[in-house]
């Protein structure tokens, strides 16, 4: 529809700092098959992609069954009833300031992350602001990362355009997707999992420091062109 403006984010490491409790889900996965366990680093540059995906990148020598074991290893431990009780992934500096002003400015908003659902769900619960977002796709809905599927999905389910959308994310993966779903641009974040250099290589047209620039940032890519 006319007039509407849609910010599509990624999840972890964008809105939400899990990366202490990704890679110690990771560890312990790897643990239960006796495999030895990625570094934090290596755990870190493969996250947003599916699980399944993220581990043979991990584990190369890795497969079939196996792959499937780790998998499900990986969500109980993320889920272990004995996090019950502690305190939710913290949410980055500025995120709840910068919803309410890309709300106060008429955006919609939507996520797009390759977490399960039950995970999404989750994390959003835990901070009060699920229904903040008018869609939500998860690793559960659709192809992850960089497949553009998902976000065209969350794109179509917000009755906006793509010439009217932005990507926010913190990985090489996030900015590819937004590139393969050609909308009118891809916003990194300089605080996640990969740098600089890597998020300009996959599209970034622009780097956030910090979330008060989003605004801005995204309302000059959405700006009519001279030809429209």
């Amino acid at each position: 529809m006319p007039g509407l403006k849609l910010c599509a984010f990624d999840l972890d490491g964008t809105l939400v700092d899990s990366q202490h409790r990704i890679v110690a889900s990771m560890t312990a996965a790897f643990a239960t098959e006796g495999q030895v366990a990625p570094t934090p680093d290596s755990v870190r540059q493969v996250v947003g992609l599916p699980l399944d995906v993220a581990i043979r990148r991990l584990a190369p020598g890795v497969g079939g069954l196996q792959v499937e074991r780790l998998v499900e290893a990986y969500r109980d431990a993320y889920f272990d009833p004995r996090h019950d009780g502690e305190a939710p992934e913290p949410l980055f500096p500025g995120t709840r300031q910068m919803l309410d002003a890309m709300e106060a400015e008429g955006w919609l908003l939507a996520i797009v992350t390759g977490k399960s659902r039950r995970g999404l769900l989750h994390v959003l619960d835990a901070h009060g602001i699920r229904r903040r977002f008018v869609s939500l796709k998860s690793a559960d809905d659709g192809p992850g990362k960089p497949n553009p599927t998902l976000l065209l999905e969350a794109i179509a389910e917000a009755g906006c355009e793509r010439r009217r959308t932005v990507m926010v994310g913190d990985t090489s993966f996030d900015m590819e997707t937004a590139v393969n779903a050609k909308v009118a641009g891809a916003i990194g974040v300089s605080w996640g999992y990969h740098d600089a250099l890597r998020l300009q290589a996959a599209g970034s047209v622009i780097i956030l420091d910090r979330f008060d620039q989003l605004p801005s940032v995204a309302a000059e890519l959405i700006a009519p062109q001279p030809e429209d």
